[in-house]
């Protein structure tokens, strides 16, 4: 009888991989490859990010942090994800780090890409949440929505019509709409 064993990848593997142009992600250890992401995705994240952005420096409210950014959140099995935004308290900034930054943001902002099914994302969702992100915004382009979760189980739906708000970046406010231009 012969058993086969698996080996478990770590954050410092992850970190060494170098560049091959796919997006990686940790999760328990095991290995996730992500096709680089479409225009329609690019520029919602970007546009977003700038919004984000202006309005957080502006206010001085912390830091954000792009999509290429991985957040280290668990070990042994290590897990590590890459939002597409993180916005980060200024409460909890501190400096940058030369590797993966340590704990997850106070908001995970995912981009929804055409091949992200259901599963994947509320599995993700659930994943920042139960790992320490106060918050989740699932962007989804094609519906034009945004949909924001809370650490404490509150959940809204915010339409193309509606103004998107949420007390983790204090203050921000944005029609919907803008997100998507």
């Amino acid at each position: 009888m012969s058993t086969t064993t698996t080996h478990l990848m770590t954050a410092e593997e992850l970190f060494n991989l170098g560049d091959d142009s796919h997006r990686h992600e940790l999760i328990k250890g095991e290995l996730l490859t992500m096709s680089p992401a479409n225009d329609r995705h690019g520029a919602v994240t970007m546009t977003l990010s700038a919004l984000l952005y202006n309005y957080v420096t502006a206010n001085d409210l912390g830091v954000l942090r792009a999509a290429e950014t991985g957040f280290k959140l668990e070990s042994n099995p290590d897990t590590v994800l890459a939002p597409d935004i993180a916005f980060i308290s200024q409460e909890r900034a501190g400096t940058p780090s030369d590797f993966f930054r340590i704990g997850p943001p106070d908001l995970a902002v995912e981009v929804r890409s055409r091949w992200d099914r259901k599963s994947k994302i509320e599995r993700k969702t659930d994943l920042w949440i139960e790992l320490g992100a106060k918050a989740v915004w699932n962007v989804d382009p094609r519906k034009r929505t945004v949909e924001v979760f809370h650490a404490d189980g509150q959940r809204w739906l915010f339409q193309e019509t509606d103004e998107l708000f949420d007390d983790i970046v204090p203050g921000f406010r944005v029609p919907v709409s803008k997100i998507f231009e």
